[in-house]
């Protein structure tokens, strides 16, 4: 199953949450739901180059909160804040409300799945061998307090005539346990032999570890042998 489902929508409600959160019925859920879309689009236009790990939106009745996740916050709010100034006028030219933007930093680079993903498919258009790329990840990765990690390409890769997949993994990445907090990526790299996909799997550790049953006293009214 771990092979078929995502593994972030796998776990949504028990050790993940959504990026979007807000509630709408009717021909409003799906209005809202394209203007998220539009948003993330407009923010990682605007800032290619700010390793954004993701994009939190949340709705009341009328201001939009939107938390950008980013490992250089520098670079995306620029200088003495102009960038989000501008930015934070195109939202509200988008969404046609008040918009409450806030910088989230990432301490952790190496641990977050889309930044590690599009970091590998960068350095693959850069003409850097896929193996030494998915090699460094997984090091730095690993060295940065990852339980386990896993990295795949696919494609023409080294400018062969076929298709083909190559994976690296350390550690271990138990998909199928629900407990498992597991970070999941995609990306992809346009070269000049054609698009390169890249999938990141970086398991974190657990997220609500298991109970020791022996250990556990007993509830009121429970039958306990002797």
């Amino acid at each position: 199953m771990g092979r078929k489902v995502h593994p972030i929508g796998f776990r949504l409600g028990i050790n993940k949450s959504w990026d979007s959160r807000w509630f709408a019925s009717g021909k409003e859920y799906a209005s809202q739901l394209h203007q998220d879309i539009a948003i993330r689009r407009l923010i990682l236009k605007d800032a290619t180059s700010a390793a954004i790990a993701r994009v939190e939106i949340e709705r009341n009745h009328n201001l939009v909160r939107v938390f950008v996740h980013t490992a250089k916050p520098g670079v995306f709010i620029g200088r003495k804040g102009a960038t989000v100034k501008e930015l934070r006028q195109h939202l509200e030219q988008l969404t046609g409300c008040k918009v409450d933007l806030k910088v989230v930093e990432v301490n952790a680079p190496d641990l977050e799945a889309p930044l590690v993903a599009d970091n590998i498919a960068r350095q693959l258009e850069r003409r850097i061998g896929h193996s030494r790329a998915m090699k460094r990840a997984v090091s730095s990765a690993m060295r940065q307090g990852a339980k386990g990690i896993k990295v795949m390409c696919a494609g023409r890769l080294s400018g062969s005539e076929m298709r083909r997949t190559e994976w690296v993994r350390e550690g271990r990445v138990p998909l199928q346990w629900l407990r498992a907090d597991v970070d999941f990526a995609r990306a992809e790299a346009l070269t000049t032999f054609g698009r390169i996909g890249v999938k990141v799997w970086i398991f974190r550790g657990e997220a609500r570890p298991e109970t020791d049953e022996t250990n556990m006293p007993a509830t009121e009214g429970a039958y306990v042998s002797e």
